[in-house]
């Protein structure tokens, strides 16, 4: 029974979320400008300089699982503004009165920024295969593309969360997210292959989470090469339960 009310508290934080994007869509649309700029500038100028080896994927259609993953993850990163915001008007005060534990509380929020960044890599998509981006033509890889960036971006929310446990302004929030985001970005597989980076970069990038996200995502819309999934997954899921627990801890931070 407990386990059916700690998802049922779960289910009911992504429902909130779904109910603010039907009333509110404004925010998904102004946020994948950005991606957007990515895959429609940057990717088609370096796919002319040919620089970067990519093993015989166009630049464009390599990139492009990247930036969905980045703007998956920067939607995730900034959703602790939210609780911050909450924090601030009393809203989390009258959560934390109901049933619902710490952990439900906070892996229910967490997923619910995965709808959030589901549709936020929704919208990109469609522009990525209007420019001549071309995917894999299996239904079932799609989907679980987007089952994963759904689960990863959980985690990246958790960090959001955690942060917002200690930061009691949207000012200071801003700063940290920027400061945390970008370099997991830069130092993933994102934009360019592990290989060519620095030792140091490299070796970061073996813990990095976005690194794993971005590797199973481009197998499944773009290369068709699962071989490295399953060792994927298992990386987005200790990542996801050790953020979870960790943000769940800190969470009394939030209304002290």
């Amino acid at each position: 029974m407990a386990i059916f009310e700690k998802v049922s508290g779960i289910l009911t934080m992504i429902e909130l979320e779904l109910r603010r994007l039907r009333h509110d869509r404004t925010e998904l649309y102004t946020r994948a400008v950005q991606p957007i700029l990515w895959i429609v500038i940057y990717g088609q100028v370096m796919s002319s300089v040919r620089a970067i080896p990519t093993s015989g994927v166009p630049y464009t259609d390599f990139i492009t699982p990247g930036i969905m993953v980045q703007t998956a993850a920067f939607a995730s990163i900034f959703y602790g503004l939210t609780i911050v915001w909450e924090r601030e008007s009393g809203i989390l005060k009258k959560l934390l009165t109901t049933p619902a534990s710490r952990y439900s509380v906070v892996i229910g929020r967490s997923m619910a920024s995965g709808v959030r960044a589901v549709f936020q890599a929704l919208i990109v998509l469609p522009v990525a295969v209007v420019i001549g981006v071309r995917l894999v033509p299996n239904p079932a890889y799609f989907v679980l593309a987007f089952i994963v960036i759904f689960l990863a971006s959980g985690g990246f929310a958790a960090i959001s969360i955690l942060v917002a446990s200690f930061m009691k302004t949207r000012e200071r929030f801003m700063g940290i997210g920027q400061a945390i985001i970008m370099p997991l970005f830069f130092a993933s597989n994102a934009l360019y292959p592990i290989q060519m980076m620095p030792p140091i970069l490299r070796e970061f990038s073996a813990v990095n989470p976005l690194s794993y996200v971005v590797d199973a995502t481009r197998g499944l819309l773009i290369t068709g090469d699962v071989s490295n999934l399953l060792l994927d997954l298992v990386a987005i899921a200790i990542f996801d339960v050790v953020m979870f627990v960790i943000a769940s801890i800190s969470f009394k931070r939030i209304i002290e």
